[in-house]
């Protein structure tokens, strides 16, 4: 099943994708750089819902979460439980780790990407260990 959107959405997608904050943009350029034969998708619609990275053959969902997704705890929970139903794994990874290790954060969504589909949804790495 290929996750879309309706128009509304699609649309929001697209102007998402010229506002990408800082973190976002870094990532991006370093998972689409890299030659694995896995293929991301940029502010990717899903249902009513924008999805900051996916990769449709992993069913993997990645969410670069900075400041602005303290207050939005609710509709993170719900996207998380809609995608777990489509049999999407989301990884949460926090901008700050984006800005201060990217490497360690590339390899980390490329090692989950690879990994069994078994867990639906992926806990981020416990605070203070390092994400690989």
């Amino acid at each position: 099943m290929k996750l879309s959107g309706p128009w509304r959405t699609i649309s929001r997608a697209r102007q998402l994708r010229r506002e990408m904050s800082l973190p976002e943009r870094l990532l991006w350029n370093a998972i689409r750089s890299k030659q694995t034969g896995l293929r991301f998708r940029l502010q990717h619609p899903a249902g009513p819902y924008i999805l900051d990275f996916y990769c449709d053959s992993a069913k993997l969902c990645v969410e670069v979460d900075g400041e602005s997704h303290d207050f939005r705890t609710e509709h993170d929970a719900a996207r998380d439980r809609w995608l777990k139903g489509k049999g999407v794994r989301t990884l949460r990874i926090a901008a700050n780790d984006v800005l201060n290790d990217l490497d360690a954060v590339v390899r980390y969504i490329y090692n989950e990407a690879q990994a069994p589909a078994a867990s639906l949804h992926s806990a981020p790495p416990p605070e203070g260990e390092e994400l690989l």
